[in-house]
């Protein structure tokens, strides 16, 4: 599943960058782009489907990867700092999944991503309605503040998201997993049932 996982998100890096020549991350051409892509592009329709479904390919993939690894044990000694580097790698694939969905900029992003970030604003400790929230922390300056660039979903967010989901988060990913296989060959390759 792990090697699944990587195909998935080389499927997406691949027709991410086709995508990026007919998209521009502003509130006035998103939408529109996305509809000529799919619309007037030939095969746009067939790339953006392959990234999209590449996508929750990826997202399901991790997740059963993850099962895996826990059902057989995997997770132990000597293999528990790749189990942490995995769940990062969870979290990252969560997050770039989560990016990726504004970017189309219709009603549906808009509302998704106005309900998750409103979410954040509950976070422990970096969420202003969160538990053990310092006082110091305002909806002007909490972790859904980041997110959004401003405290709505605006043209600022929509720029925001391209940025992390193109470029941040794909990095961040890059490096976690080269890091991920290294230790995978390191503790002594894909392990079996213990």
């Amino acid at each position: 599943m792990g090697g699944i996982t990587f195909l998935m998100f080389l499927v997406t890096a691949v027709t991410g960058v086709l995508l990026m020549f007919y998209y521009r991350p502003t509130a006035e051409y998103a939408f529109h782009d996305v509809q000529y892509l799919e619309f007037d592009i030939p095969f746009g329709m067939l790339l953006r489907n392959m990234h999209r479904w590449a996508a929750h390919g990826m997202v399901i993939s991790v997740m059963l990867h993850m099962f895996r690894v826990f059902l057989t044990g995997s997770y132990k000694k000597p293999r528990e700092f790749n189990w942490g580097v995995g769940v990062i790698l969870l979290l990252v694939t969560f997050f770039l999944s989560f990016t990726g969905y504004l970017l189309p900029w219709d009603q549906l992003a808009f509302w998704a991503v106005t309900v998750g970030t409103n979410m954040a604003r509950a976070t422990p400790v970096l969420g202003h309605e969160g538990p053990f929230a310092p006082q110091n922390i305002t909806q002007s300056n909490d972790v859904r503040f980041a997110l959004l660039a401003g405290t709505i979903v605006g043209p600022s967010t929509l720029l925001r998201f391209y940025i992390l989901h193109c470029v941040a988060v794909p990095l961040l990913a890059s490096v976690l997993m080269a890091l991920h296989f290294w230790r995978v060959r390191k503790d002594g390759g894909i392990s079996g049932p213990l």
